[in-house]
């Protein structure tokens, strides 16, 4: 008997010829040199227009250049897709340049502070405090070192007392059923719109004013918790709910306890997601300068006491920058650019930890529920 197999490989049946190239990878050089002209021509007569009226580039960009961009998009976009192309080339023209002009805003404070604050980086700067230092003394003495001890000593505290909670608050809104969550999200959403001035006003009322307690660090992790806490408890929130319910439902099925699933299988999964809300929230409250100042004070030597005034990067720039001499705003210059890279440093840490995550083996399931056996 004979044995006939027949090919299941659509490029081998008869009749069937696979085309070269998709549609939707076929290239139309027409359309293609009228999107080329639609980007290019209003760049050239806005920059002819600005150049031989001799504008500003700020006027020439929005009153010239973005009217004639938006004619040639419009041009292009009804040409090739008729009327319905229209508002997807508005979409598009705004989105791309609102983007970049947000974009060149970014580059260009993060350059400024680069640029400026090398002029008084140096080791004696990073290192040394501020005692016996006054707003003209040469960048050759003192430093940001008592500030950048501070800073972390104060925003430290800020993170042990707040990731705990936030994680907690999390954990709450997206592992029970309660009738509450609904009111906690609110509660949580609306302290992410208290403005910082607020939080160092209460405590400096409540406790400074009130209690006759007097200035000291600790105080300044405590205006500093409500401002982190909305943001570490919003994406601590978003990172478990990212888990997929499958994960939780295997550790359940196979016999594990809720509270055991949710340890040793959620939160390993969303171990990336947790560690990325505690840098934003870090970042978020590193720079806040209002607290700091209403309950901190400020303090030109180096002090471990978080019971006394400190010295912390955000006072550090205010108390600086309020002078007009040239080295006093250079150290305010060199501090905003420790703080750039305080902010940088711990973005990095999150990235090389989310990474390292990713190529960890998942959660034991299994294992649980063996445990749950024994």
């Amino acid at each position: 008997m004979t044995d006939v197999r027949v090919s299941m490989d659509p490029g081998n049946r008869p009749g069937l010829a696979r085309p070269a190239t998709a549609p939707w990878q076929a290239k139309n050089p027409r359309r293609t040199a009228k999107v080329v002209l639609a980007s290019v021509a209003p760049m050239l007569a806005a920059a002819a227009i600005t150049l031989g009226f001799n504008l500003d580039p700020a006027i020439g960009l929005i009153l010239v250049f973005l009217p004639l961009q938006i004619f040639a998009s419009v041009w292009v976009g009804r040409n090739i897709y008729g009327k319905k192309g229209q508002a997807d080339a508005m979409l598009v023209l705004f989105t791309i340049f609102f983007s970049a002009f947000v974009g060149v805003l970014l580059v260009s404070v993060i350059w400024s502070v680069v640029v400026q604050g090398l002029h008084a980086m140096s080791w004696q700067f990073v290192s040394q405090n501020n005692t016996y230092i006054t707003p003209t003394t040469s960048l050759e003495f003192g430093g940001v070192g008592a500030a950048i001890l501070g800073t972390i000593m104060i925003v430290g505290l800020t993170t042990l007392l707040t990731v705990p909670l936030g994680l907690l608050v999390a954990v709450y809104l997206t592992e029970t059923r309660s009738p509450m969550r609904n009111t906690v999200r609110t509660l949580v959403q609306a302290m992410s719109g208290l403005p910082s001035v607020v939080a160092g006003l209460f405590i400096y009322s409540a406790l400074i004013v009130g209690l006759h307690i007097g200035y000291g660090g600790w105080l300044g992790s405590l205006a500093l918790l409500p401002l982190m806490l909305p943001t570490v408890a919003r994406v601590a929130e978003e990172a478990l709910r990212l888990v997929p319910q499958e994960l939780r439902n295997g550790a359940l099925a196979l016999g594990a306890p809720a509270y055991r699933a949710f340890l040793q299988v959620t939160l390993p999964a969303a171990k990336s997601g947790l560690i990325t809300a505690m840098i934003l929230g870090i970042a978020r409250v590193i720079g806040e300068t209002a607290p700091l100042i209403l309950t901190v004070n400020n303090a030109n030597g180096t002090n471990v006491d978080m019971s006394q005034p400190m010295a912390a990067l955000p006072t550090y720039i205010f108390q600086y920058v309020r002078y007009v001499y040239d080295t006093s705003v250079q150290r305010a210059w060199g501090a905003a650019l420790m703080v750039l890279l305080l902010v940088a440093v711990l973005f990095t840490a999150a990235r090389i930890v989310s990474g390292s995550s990713k190529k960890a083996k998942k959660p034991a399931v299994a294992k649980a529920a063996s445990d749950k056996r024994k």
